[in-house]
């Protein structure tokens, strides 16, 4: 079955039978509503409660994932992939969670907003050598993905003179999550590259069932597990943040899933930072922070590279070497046929979305 022929359903909704553009916009709208909340939710925790498990607290977050998947009707009998095919999936996702979570008790939530923000250049890199995908990318995209990365380095220096919860060991671990976001990505299309059937529940189910028990031990071996414990009983209310966190960050998963299996990690990786974008911004406005013009020339450039990236690649079409001797025979042979159906399904992807 041909990759644009799968059906893809977002929560009941049909996304094949949407053009392009809505399915874009359709997904997007999934992923911010989810994550919005997220980030409200973490800064409230970490920040502002001062509680900072991020091992226990994804840990929490992949038993909500797995009720809701549970009530969505999804059973390991719907499953066209092996377990095996998740197990570094698995690790890199599980890691890279605990890490950004992790990481709040060292930085501010701005900072490692705009740490996270920059995965989208090591993305595109990783994309050219997974196997099953070896993504090219046109200039114009590299040079969105450093003016966005240059516009994120300056905001969050600005950020580090203004706020004092910033510190190396927070660096060291958002940076590790970096580099796990650069495979995950890429990880997560080539499943859906190569078994088309993969569905974002099949993919969520079998990364959080894998991932879990890779999150005990770094729970015992740092003690956060008892600590983490302890803290939150006396403090119940704080479960009921975390699972309603959960409850948005699952529709912002299954979005981004979504996402990535119709447009690509690359792109993903941009919507993704463009909604950091709008999160940083509530984060000031809502929890009163100083805003400088080092910070204005950062949210400049980040918008900049963002509008880049959106402009339509002007480079001309080459003509199919398939399609010229087909059209002078009358009738296309099967071989050529199947490569000019190759060709078109690489012009679509390199279709603006917007």
């Amino acid at each position: 079955m041909k990759h644009e022929e799968q059906a893809r359903f977002l929560f009941g909704i049909s996304l094949t039978e949407w053009p392009k553009w809505k399915q874009f916009l359709i997904c997007s709208s999934g992923f911010f509503f989810g994550y919005l909340i997220n980030g409200i939710c973490e800064e409230y925790v970490y920040n502002r409660l001062q509680f900072s498990y991020g091992w226990y607290f994804t840990f929490v977050q992949g038993w909500v994932y797995l009720l809701l998947i549970y009530l969505q009707g999804f059973t390991p009998k719907q499953m066209v992939n092996p377990w095996k095919t998740y197990v570094k999936l698995s690790a890199v996702l599980m890691g890279s969670h605990g890490l950004t979570k992790g990481s709040l008790a060292f930085l501010n939530y701005p900072a490692q907003l705009m740490f996270k923000s920059t995965k989208v250049l090591p993305v595109m890199i990783m994309g050219a050598f997974i196997p099953g995908l070896r993504r090219k990318y046109p200039p114009h995209e590299y040079v969105s993905a450093i003016l966005l990365v240059v516009g994120l380095i300056l905001f969050t220096l600005a950020d580090a003179q203004t706020s004092p919860n910033f510190s190396v060991v927070g660096v060291i671990m958002v940076s590790g999550a970096l580099i796990m976001d650069s495979f995950l990505g890429n990880l997560q299309e080539a499943i859906f590259t190569m078994s088309p059937e993969t569905t974002q529940m099949e993919m969520l189910f079998c990364s959080t069932v894998v991932g879990l028990p890779l999150l005990i031990p770094p729970m015992l071996l740092t003690g956060e597990l008892f600590r983490a414990w302890s803290s939150c009983s006396q403090h119940l209310y704080v479960y009921g943040v975390l699972i309603f966190e959960a409850m948005a960050t699952f529709v912002g998963q299954v979005s981004v899933l979504s996402l990535i299996a119709l447009f690509g990690a690359a792109t993903t990786a941009m919507v993704t930072t463009a909604r950091k974008a709008v999160t940083l911004l509530l984060s000031y406005l809502i929890f009163t922070k100083p805003l400088t013009e080092q910070h204005g020339t950062g949210l400049l450039l980040i918008s900049m590279g963002i509008i880049l990236k959106l402009l339509p690649d002007t480079k001309p079409r080459k003509p199919s070497v398939a399609q010229a001797p087909a059209s002078r025979a009358g009738k296309p042979s099967s071989s050529n046929g199947s490569n000019s159906q190759m060709e078109i399904e690489e012009e679509e992807e390199k279709r603006p979305l917007v």
